[in-house]
């Protein structure tokens, strides 16, 4: 039985450099196939492995019915296409970068979903967006306020602390990844 692996955190917590690492270390081994993200943001800003789309691709992409997954966030628009539904049916296992507050949604769409929380503390979460360029000193105060201020049922998710070099939490979630592949076999 195949299985959808939904990643979520903050943003800071590592989880597109923990997913590249866990890809990378995982390169066809096992049964799981790494979905990219349609997003509404330019090719090669940051580290995720993503399809940039304009406001309006997006928009007639979503009318269309082409995504599994969809939400916005930081004035941008996220989206998991209809191909890891393909994937999971042929019996691969799925992973997706998520969002926490779209979790409540991705588990009524998909009600055996494995939730992988990757997060850091304040103090790394802060450097880490500060390292990486793309926000503002206020665009970073607002996410870490964000972070605090979610208030989305977590009870059910295997945590993942990334607060120290990618090679441990990132054998972390290769483990975690293998052992759930396992499980399944």
């Amino acid at each position: 039985m195949s299985k959808l692996f939904y990643v979520i955190g903050p943003s800071g917590a590592g989880k597109d450099t923990l997913m590249n690492y866990a890809r990378q270390q995982i390169n066809g081994s096992e049964n799981v196939i790494f979905a990219h993200r349609y997003i509404t943001r330019p090719p090669f800003a940051g580290s995720e492995n993503h399809v940039s789309l304009s406001n309006e691709e997006f928009e007639l992409m979503k009318k269309g019915g082409m995504f599994a997954l969809h939400w916005g966030s930081h004035g941008k628009y996220y989206g998991i296409g209809q191909e890891i539904n393909n994937w999971l049916n042929k019996g691969f296992n799925v992973v997706v970068n998520g969002s926490r507050e779209y979790l409540p949604v991705a588990q009524r769409l998909y009600p055996d979903l494995f939730v992988i929380l990757i997060t850091a503390s304040a103090e790394v979460l802060i450097k880490r967006l500060a390292g990486r360029g793309r926000e503002t000193d206020e665009e970073i105060a607002a996410r870490i306020a964000r972070t605090a201020g979610l208030d989305v049922n977590l009870e059910n998710c295997t945590t993942i602390q990334n607060n120290g070099g990618i090679e441990d939490a990132g054998n972390e979630l290769v483990s975690l990844l293998s052992a759930t592949q396992k499980i399944l076999i």
